[in-house]
């Protein structure tokens, strides 16, 4: 119990290290390097909005956002994911997930996106061929129960993005706690998303930041109603996240008193229900206002940053399915598969 405690200590301290040194270089989308870290696989995930930290629920594909949420209950689960991008861009993952006991959970695995071929040609416009450009990350995932309430977790993700010609290695890490209740009611958990460097640049050129940030959510379901809920808040690390900055002398009195206040606090949140009619069979759907402000038409906006989705979950198999509308132009169709293979050949043994 007394080493239990101590590396609880140290986690905690790893976790405000890491929140001080990475806050003083902090930056959002556009800025940085391997933003595909950031993308979104599960079915389950996608429909609640994009990102989800805190859903306790035995879930494989729960980990890749927090690796707190590793647990026994996914021990021997083989998840595989694949996402219907947009222009003929496919990405996907795959992870399977081992517990031994006192040590911990594992989990390892490998994320994709493939951006298809493109038409190769000189400075004369002449074609000369086409080329390919890719790019990958391994998640090596711990995670470790402190007591009945607290867990706590890391993902190691090495990063190669290969660009035509042009190559880059990078390392980034995840931080993660979570909490849940005796009941099973309630949970939350917070994270600290890709820490980390480019390690070689594409061409030479000056290293780029990794997309850090700093998410935090809670999930509640209602003890005697099939609803539960989720909040995420993500970019903690960062006040504004408007394209425009605000002027860095206004008061906080200022912001209060204007819309811009509001704007930004709504562009931290995530939220998401599931409605359970069956512990089988779950139906869900998410609003992510950032996206909707950043995308939408002004003429017409329709269901830009809504998503919804279903799943199917029984003892050896889930089937999810997610859809997020990023725009008018189209949506993106996430489709993930849970096994447990070895309840699966018991099953067809029989």
């Amino acid at each position: 119990m007394t080493t239990i405690v101590i590396m609880g200590r140290k986690s905690i301290h790893i976790l405000i290290l890491s929140l001080l040194v990475s806050v003083s270089q902090a930056q959002t989308g556009g800025d940085n390097v391997y933003e595909f870290l950031n993308l979104t696989h599960s079915g389950l995930v996608s429909s609640l909005g994009g990102t989800n930290v805190s859903l306790n629920t035995g879930n494989l594909n729960l980990s890749y956002h927090n690796p707190a949420l590793l647990d026994s209950s996914m021990n021997n689960s083989f998840a595989l994911s694949y996402v219907d991008y947009f222009a003929g861009v496919n990405y996907g993952q795959v992870h399977y997930s081992k517990t031994y006991r006192g040590i911990g959970n594992f989990a390892a695995g490998i994320t994709y996106l493939n951006y298809g071929s493109f038409t190769e040609a000189d400075a004369s416009g002449i074609i000369t061929g086409s080329f390919s450009a890719s790019e990958y990350a391994m998640s090596l995932i711990w995670s470790r129960v402190i007591d009945t309430l607290f867990s706590i977790g890391i993902n190691v993700k090495p990063v190669l993005s290969h660009l035509e010609k042009y190559t880059s290695f990078g390392f980034a890490a995840d931080i993660g706690a979570g909490y849940h209740s005796r009941s099973g009611l309630f949970s939350a958990g917070v994270v600290l998303k890709n820490i980390g460097l480019e390690l070689t640049t594409y061409a030479g050129e000056k290293r780029q930041d990794l997309p850090f940030e700093i998410q935090a959510g809670v999930s509640g379901k209602l003890a005697h109603a099939p609803f539960r809920f989720s909040l995420t808040l993500r970019h903690l690390e960062k006040y504004d996240l408007t394209y425009e900055y605000n002027d860095t002398t206004a008061t906080a009195t200022d912001y209060f008193q204007s819309s811009e206040f509001l704007e930004n606090l709504m562009r931290h949140a995530v939220f998401g229900v599931e409605i359970l009619p069956h512990k089988n069979f779950y139906i869900s759907a998410g609003y992510n206002y950032q996206r909707r402000s950043e995308l939408k038409l002004e003429t017409r906006t329709a269901g830009v940053g809504f998503s919804w989705g279903f799943g199917i979950n029984t003892s050896f198999i889930n089937i999810e399915f997610g859809r997020a509308t990023y725009h008018l132009a189209g949506a993106s169709n996430h489709i993930s598969l849970i096994v447990r293979p070895d309840l699966l050949y018991n099953r067809f043994r029989k």
